[in-house]
């Protein structure tokens, strides 16, 4: 069997017979890759807690013909703040659970797992509303594999503004002019506007370092939720989990 080693973060552990565990990474090589670990449920093994979800380091991995044998870990983060707080538990938990949506098989996992451990981190600071840190994560996500809206100009006839409003049918903004064309049309003010454009065009490093009013993150929630409903055809249950917090 070849050895590997692949930067990545655990987003999912099952426990498997007795002792083993069934885990899926994303890793910056591979993207999303399956792999078991072997006794790494005991008290006593030196994997048990670098086999959890949340942590991102270096996994040293067997290849074989239907999946990997992790036998080494040299974990860098653990989130533990995540553990420590069930709200921040469940958005943590929702945001492995869309990764791992989107997240595919032999693909170049690097912009996912920058913008994953970047959340994360920004998640365990505690510096900004969690509200927010998930819609710039869901839109930013969209953006990796996408399928985001078009924020920048009118879906429609191309104006770069003003805009009437956000069309869930056309999946992007509308003119005044274009607004017959649009169906319903949400609520989108310059600063929700503005807020989409610098989501989208940022780099990730820069995503957490803005704050919003309350009136533009309930139109960015709800244009986000509709944009979603239409190209996502998943329910999460870590959604679930977080409509109790």
């Amino acid at each position: 069997m070849e050895r590997l080693i692949l930067t990545g973060m655990v987003i999912s552990a099952m426990p498997v017979g007795e002792y083993d565990k069934r885990l899926v990474f994303l890793t910056r090589e591979r993207g999303k890759i399956t792999a078991f670990s072997r006794g790494s449920r005991r008290q006593n093994s030196t994997m048990l807690g670098a086999t959890e979800p949340f942590v991102f380091g270096k996994f040293h991995f067997l290849e074989g013909r239907n999946a990997y044998t992790l036998v080494q870990a040299e974990p860098r983060y653990y989130f533990m703040e995540l553990r420590q707080s069930f709200e921040l538990a469940c958005y943590g938990f929702y945001f492995l659970e869309f990764t791992s949506y989107y997240a595919r098989e032999n693909e170049d996992g690097t912009q996912m797992l920058g913008l994953l451990v970047q959340t994360m981190r920004i998640l365990c600071k505690n510096v900004i509303s969690p509200k927010l840190i998930r819609r710039i994560f869901e839109l930013k996500l969209m953006v990796i594999n996408g399928e985001y809206p078009q924020v920048f100009q009118c879906v429609k006839c191309g104006r770069e503004g003003p805009f009437a409003g956000f069309s869930p049918s056309l999946s992007g903004l509308v003119c005044p002019l274009c607004q017959k064309y649009g169906g319903t049309v949400l609520p989108a003010s310059e600063s929700t506007v503005y807020t989409m454009q610098y989501i989208i065009s940022s780099p990730v490093e820069k995503l957490y370092t803005f704050t919003v009013s309350e009136q533009v993150l309930s139109e960015l929630s709800d244009i986000i939720d509709r944009h979603m409903n239409r190209y996502i055809d998943k329910k999460f249950n870590s959604l679930q989990m977080l409509s109790l917090v």
